[in-house]
């Protein structure tokens, strides 16, 4: 595994850590300025690192909320650009009761600037 997926996969590791403890500020370093995401339901689309974090703390102010965890299934690498493709499958766990309420798969793509992996954009499915 090369040293850019690593960073990749762990850079996930700390959205999900991010998203788990309710965190939105650990989320902004890891977007894109102008990254955008498609939600998996409803399609919406948030523009934005200062959209999803404003997004991500409303979803974070509820006393009941659902606790996504994204698990990388593979990493493609650009070899002519700074960017890669993260493939993967995700599920949304109530934080009251722990049962699986939503779930499905999911494309990231990610960019290094100054050094640090950035998500640019994310497109969410929803199969469950």
């Amino acid at each position: 595994m090369s040293a850019s997926e690593l960073a990749i996969r762990a850079r996930r590791a700390a959205f999900n850590r991010a998203i788990a403890e309710g965190d939105a500020g650990a989320i902004a370093p890891l977007l894109a300025r102008d990254c955008v995401m498609l939600t998996g339901t409803d399609s919406a689309v948030i523009s934005g690192r200062m959209g999803q974090v404003k997004v991500w703390r409303r979803e974070f102010a509820g006393p009941a909320r659902l606790i996504y965890t994204r698990t990388t299934e593979r990493v493609v690498l650009s070899p002519v650009e700074p960017i890669a493709l993260e493939h993967g499958h995700w599920d949304g766990i109530d934080s009251t009761s722990d049962v699986l309420t939503a779930s499905g798969v999911y494309t990231a793509k990610w960019r290094e600037l100054g050094g640090e992996w950035v998500i640019e954009a994310e497109v969410f499915l929803t199969l469950g």
